[in-house]
């Protein structure tokens, strides 16, 4: 029988990244209303740049949800709120100023979120953190964002109140606010690149990580309950990473990897399968057992992840082009999330 791990904190926080990427999405639109009703070019340039991240972070929260993997569907209550808001938005009943506030509003909301996720994560697992690692950059940027928005709100506000403009230094004081906290946090955080989404060796990669801190934290327990939870993670993790493999990218790389390596592959994969059910069907009460077939599957997993993180990674550096690799990527993402589902 296979146990989820801590079933409902682990919902909850699904549930919490699906309300997450509902708003990044509405505000993803409202920047780009923005551009298109807002005619100072120096706040367009910076709702310009703002749109760049939030696109970009909208395929890491893709990918933070899909390494978590738990699909879920966001609140009742945030739908409605999301719908309201882009009517608002797409309306004349706000000013300017009006709409850029309740922007700065929702993109309090979803720092506090973000930061939020991040903290449950610390108390649910280390595996949760493992997987949930890239939302460490959406947190910044939209604390960063933040700071942007004040000064922008600002000479808006002071410009809708009497006409004129605001003092200038306004941009100064924010750049130097958002310099700050740069320099605060900086260092503990993964900033993005300016791509969209990783190259598929990082998504394979952060698989890889999470099922080997799932293996840690097997060893170090003897709880038949929590060994139990802790290999049903390993076991949806590991089918759904080997389903989505087999389905998208060794037919990929088949060709400049090479019939024989590939093969190798898919045959490892089938015996861990085989593995897998064989521990399903063993009693985790039998503690010394249960974890040394699981012992067998981590030293039969690691030899796998060696191969593909040497060989392979270095065939795909190789052979494709970062247009390639990301495409890659956004399909094996799409159908890691599909076998989820169905699992």
């Amino acid at each position: 029988m296979v146990v989820s791990l801590d079933n409902a904190k682990r919902t909850a926080l699904g549930s919490k990244l699906a309300d997450i990427k509902a708003l990044q999405n509405l505000l993803i639109a409202n920047e780009q209303k923005f551009l298109s009703e807002i005619k100072d070019e120096d706040i367009r340039d910076r709702f310009q740049d703002m749109l760049r991240d939030d696109q970009k972070n909208l395929g890491v929260l893709d990918t933070v949800i899909v390494q978590y993997g738990v699909q879920a569907e966001p609140k009742e209550t945030i739908t409605q709120m999301v719908s309201k808001l882009d009517e608002l938005m797409s309306g004349s009943e706000l000013t300017i100023y009006e709409k850029v506030f309740q922007h700065e509003l929702l993109k309090h909301q979803q720092t506090m979120s973000g930061i939020t996720v991040h903290k449950a994560a610390q108390k649910i697992g280390a595996d949760v953190m493992a997987a949930i690692a890239p939302l460490n950059t959406v947190n910044f940027e939209n604390r960063a964002h933040q700071e942007q928005l004040k000064g922008v709100l600002e000479v808006l506000g002071v410009r809708e109140l009497t006409g004129e403009e605001a003092d200038q230094g306004i941009w100064a004081r924010v750049q130097d606010a958002a310099a700050a906290f740069s320099g605060v946090v900086g260092s503990v955080v993964t900033h993005a690149s300016d791509k969209e989404d990783m190259n598929i060796q990082d998504i394979i990669r952060m698989d890889h990580a999470k099922v080997n801190t799932l293996f840690t934290q097997v060893a170090a327990t003897d709880d038949p309950q929590k060994l139990q939870e802790y290999f049903g993670q390993i076991y949806k993790d590991l089918l759904a990473h080997s389903e989505a493999e087999e389905q998208v990218v060794y037919p990929a790389v088949r060709p400049f990897y090479g019939e024989h390596d590939t093969t190798e592959l898919y045959d490892e994969q089938a015996e861990m399968k085989k593995v897998l059910d064989e521990i399903k069907a063993s009693d985790p009460t039998a503690v010394d057992q249960f974890k040394s077939k699981i012992r067998s599957l981590m030293d039969m997993v690691g030899d796998h992840i060696r191969q593909e993180e040497s060989t392979m990674f270095a065939a795909i550096r190789d052979n494709m082009s970062s247009d390639q690799s990301e495409q890659l990527t956004t399909q094996f993402k799409a159908a890691k999330s599909a076998i989820q589902q169905k699992m």
